[in-house]
Parts: C-alpha cells; sequence; structure tokens
C-alpha cells in the first residue's frame, strides 16, 4: 500500500514529464522557425532568437522608413 507522500511525488513527476514534454515540443518548433535553429542547443537558440527578432524589427523599422520617404 502506498503512503500519501508516494502519490504526490508520483503526480510531481508526471506533472514534470508532462512540463518537460510539452517545453521540448515548444523548442522543437522555434528550432523550425529560426534559421540555423536545428543546430542549436535550447540555451543557444534562446539567445539566437532574441538576435533574430531585434534583426528583424530593424528590417521593418527600415522598410516602414523608406516606404514613408516614397509615399509622402
Amino acid at each position: 500500500m502506498k503512503g500519501k507522500s508516494s502519490l504526490r511525488s508520483g503526480r510531481k513527476g508526471r506533472r514534470s514529464k508532462r512540463v518537460n514534454t510539452t517545453m521540448l515540443k515548444k523548442v522543437k518548433k522555434l528550432q523550425k522557425l529560426i534559421p540555423g535553429g536545428n543546430a542549436l542547443n535550447a540555451d543557444q537558440l534562446f539567445v539566437h532568437t532574441a538576435s533574430y527578432i531585434m534583426h528583424l524589427k530593424l528590417q521593418v523599422d527600415v522598410l516602414q522608413a523608406l516606404s514613408d520617404v516614397y509615399l509622402s
């Protein structure tokens, strides 16, 4: 017969596995979205993602400025 503490740890273990599985799925999706992401581990991927987002924002800002110049 299992005690309450072993039941709790069992639930916690399942929840932890679920969280890890969910996190891994999200990391895999992010790896597909980011160029070169498949070759990166999670830590590198997050740093590269932040850099990629900043690069995309810069491109949007430049294109917006060009659009403003040509439309005025």
